[in-house]
């Protein structure tokens, strides 16, 4: 059934018609010979960004309302209400209704009430309706037609910054008593 074994031969086939496996590479330290060079590593998010990034891609119609704790990339068209933690809106999406967010970069078009912390209009973008936010910035070339809040921390109108735990029906009403005083 089996062949007597014949002494090794140092030959290139390895004298079984096999050649020989190559040599394993030492793991421990990198050599500093040179070899091909490695192809580059995929890009990756920087650690300060979440992984839970929804995309809204091109060509895509949603209607409806989103909300949620991570991050929104509108490429394409939605209507309804946005209410999550960053949204960016590209060149080729629009949103048509409200948006809530910390962080909200437009390069495309929005038409609705803007509520952010943060809000970056850049030269693309194109807003119809008011803004209420703590910090705005709006390159050259934006188009802006509503009304702008700047609503602080400390001020009244920063109620509107902080999303409620509960739908708005639900919530009960703030009621700020303001007892006027004559002047003495």
């Amino acid at each position: 059934m089996f062949n007597k074994s014949k002494p090794f031969d140092n030959g290139p086939s390895g004298g079984l018609g096999i050649p020989p496996a190559p040599e394993p590479a030492p793991t421990a330290a990198p050599s500093a010979s040179p070899t091909a060079p490695r192809a580059p590593e995929p890009s990756r998010p920087a650690a300060s960004r979440s992984s839970s990034l929804s995309t809204l891609s091109a060509g895509v119609k949603y209607e409806g309302n989103i909300s949620g704790a991570g991050e929104l990339q509108v490429d394409g068209s939605l209507k309804g209400d946005i209410r999550v933690v960053r949204v960016t809106i590209g060149e080729g999406g629009s949103v048509e209704g409200t948006v809530h967010a910390d962080v909200l970069d437009v390069r495309g078009r929005v038409s609705g009430a803007i509520v952010a912390k943060q809000v970056k209009l850049f030269a693309t973008a194109r807003i119809e309706g008011d803004i209420t936010q703590e910090q705005l910035s709006i390159e050259q070339g934006a188009w802006f037609q509503g009304r702008c809040t700047q609503a602080k921390r400390d001020t009244p109108g920063a109620s509107m910054l902080d999303a409620p735990e509960k739908p708005a029906a639900l919530a009960a009403p703030k009621t700020d008593k303001v007892e006027a005083k004559p002047a003495a």
